[in-house]
């Protein structure tokens, strides 16, 4: 995408400013129903909800505003926005499979989106089959008559494991299934999977998007024939949508979109060379370093990889590694990413002490967000954790 369309998608498209005042910002326009002034209108919009504005649940004209802009970007025809990133999963599941179906999985998945496959699915006989994506054999092998969905995240979120879309997205379509994936890592200006091949994209709209950690929200996007199913389907039958203030505030996120992942990436790339010089530091995991061993297809698919990274820390004991996590001034102890802060999540902090095995490097990962903040100011926070931690 060009830095000129991208210009015009996020300042411009779908923003019809004549019909409100000339206002710069577009209006939330908060209301829960719309006038009709016939019978016949009425009747018009009872038979197609997707087309028409009815009852905010649905459509509504801030939140128009909102699907075309991300739909632009992911290159797809059309797009929803739902309440969270696991409303965007559900509801693209839920509206294409049915009892007796099944599904083909990456290897743990988002831990929302996997017990939607383990406890939600099976009640309704859906089962669900997990693979690991870096193999596409894997994928072929899973594959049943009853195989209905693939569904994917590429990169995953803790050792960002990579799926070749490309691949996955012709071995399905011979196939007739429906593919899926999550974008959140990436957002649709680092990777596209639509372009690739994928039926829907979808991602966090909490993240990136927002990128203030003041709103949630979720984003499906494909063709208008599969977002008209998954509206009729799975949005209006849950009210999974989302209000008008919040796509308001998703505008204003989307505004400085490349600017802030411009500043990340400069900024986790900083640090990611200091940090696989550190002493303390056994292994950095990040997909756009040439250690990565997915290297070569993370460049081949994606333009970019922000500011998720995770590092398996030497330590010998649990204690150490929450010495380090408790000792962070700046960088915050939280779940999520994509907002102005810089996070961590310690993978001990799943374990009950008496599990923790330090011969197991995944209990001494540790997950950074690195954001907004000034690289220098990171590295000194990170630094005086590793001394208290010894």
């Amino acid at each position: 995408m060009s830095p000129s369309e991208l210009s015009y998608i996020i300042n411009e498209l779908g923003e019809e400013r004549g019909e409100y005042f000339d206002a710069v910002a577009p209006p939330i326009v908060q209301t829960s129903n719309f006038v009709f002034r016939t019978v016949a209108d009425m009747k018009r919009a009872f038979d197609d909800e997707y087309e028409n504005f009815i009852y905010t649940k649905g459509r509504n004209p801030t939140i128009d505003i909102l699907r075309k802009k991300l739909a632009a970007l992911d290159k797809a025809e059309d797009c929803l926005v739902l309440n969270s990133g696991t409303s965007a999963i559900f509801a693209s599941v839920f509206a294409n499979v049915k009892s007796g179906d099944h599904i083909v999985s990456v290897n743990r998945p988002y831990s929302w989106a996997q017990r939607l496959f383990d406890n939600v699915l099976p009640k309704y006989g859906v089962a669900t089959t997990y693979v690991d994506g870096r193999d596409i054999e894997a994928f072929e092998r899973a594959i049943l008559p009853s195989t209905k969905i693939i569904y994917l995240e590429s990169p995953n979120s803790w050792d960002y494991a990579i799926q070749d879309l490309r691949a996955i997205a012709e071995l399905a379509r011979a196939e007739g299934i429906i593919t899926i994936c999550d974008n959140s890592y990436c957002t649709p200006l680092f990777q596209r999977p639509i372009e690739l091949g994928i039926d829907m994209s979808l991602q966090s709209a909490t993240k990136y998007i927002g990128g203030h950690s003041d709103v949630v929200a979720g984003v499906l996007t494909g063709t208008k024939e599969m977002m008209k199913k998954v509206f009729n389907q799975s949005q209006l039958s849950t009210g999974i949508g989302i209000p008008p203030f919040h796509a308001w505030l998703l505008l204003r996120g989307l505004r400085t979109l490349p600017a802030r992942l411009e500043r990340i990436s400069a900024t986790t790339t900083t640090l990611v060379n200091w940090l696989k010089q550190h002493p303390a530091v056994e292994q950095v995991i990040f997909p756009f370093d040439p250690s990565f061993p997915q290297y070569e297809l993370a460049q081949r698919q994606m333009t970019g990889a922000c500011g998720l990274v995770t590092i398996i820390i030497r330590a010998k004991k649990m204690e150490e590694i929450v010495i380090f996590s408790e000792s962070l001034r700046h960088i915050l102890m939280a779940v999520s990413w994509g907002g102005h802060e810089s996070l961590v999540i310690p993978r001990c902090a799943s374990l009950n002490p008496q599990d923790f095995d330090a011969a197991n490097p995944e209990h001494r990962m540790l997950r950074f967000y690195f954001g907004l903040e000034d690289a220098d100011y990171l590295k000194s926070d990170l630094e005086q954790a590793f001394e208290a931690m010894v």
